[in-house]
């Protein structure tokens, strides 16, 4: 299995029934840390499923925008509350 990323993601999507449905898709992957704002830890082919799903409901009118975060990036960040914690360590198991 490859390595995991942390990913910070955003949308601006401009009708209601599209933005649902992303909020909808972007849920499955990632953790909301503002309405429109999303940390996801992913694989790579992880990444390319949910930008596949998210082609399929976004038009051209609508914004997204994926920035990976390195390591050195990931330990910099500064958060209030503990909410919004990004761990550094991936589980040693996945439940499917």
């Amino acid at each position: 299995m490859g390595q995991r990323n942390w990913y910070l993601l955003t949308y601006d999507v401009r009708e209601a029934g599209r933005l649902r449905l992303t909020c909808r898709v972007v849920n499955n992957y990632g953790i909301r840390v503002q309405y429109s704002v999303y940390r996801c830890r992913l694989l790579d082919m992880e990444l390319e499923r949910l930008r596949w799903e998210l082609a399929r409901i976004m038009t051209p009118e609508d914004d997204l925008m994926i920035v990976r975060l390195c390591p050195g990036c990931v330990r910099r960040i500064q958060t209030k509350g503990q909410k919004f914690g990004w761990p550094d360590h991936s589980p040693a198991y996945r439940i499917i």
